[in-house]
């Protein structure tokens, strides 16, 4: 997966799945799989056994795992929309990430 249009610390809408219509914060990118860890969103069961030498107690433990990129779309920091994601080149030769529907900038 070339270029992920999401980063660490985006607040993302999920699109599909059990948690649809959610919100989020991005917690975690993994590119290579294209997938993305977002709090609070898809949360699985583990079953974990006792380690005393760790300090982890045994039982099932809830935690969030992955989705999938394109079931998420960054919600724009100016008018609050999910959007897609454009890009831009600033005037001083920066590039930045562009709300398609405001055309306000993402990158802070």
């Amino acid at each position: 997966m070339p270029g992920l249009f999401v980063k660490k610390e985006d607040k993302v809408r999920i699109l599909a799945g059990k948690d649809r219509g959610k919100t989020g914060r991005v917690l975690r990118v993994i590119p290579d799989k294209g997938r993305v860890l977002v709090e609070g969103i898809a949360f699985v069961k583990r079953h974990t056994r006792p380690n005393p030498s760790k300090n982890v107690k045994g039982g099932i433990v809830e935690r969030e795992s992955t989705v999938h990129v394109s079931n998420l779309k960054v919600i724009c920091s100016e008018c609050g929309e999910p959007t897609r994601v454009g890009h831009s080149v600033l005037e001083d030769g920066k590039k930045v990430r562009v709300c398609k529907k405001c055309r306000g900038i993402l990158d802070k």
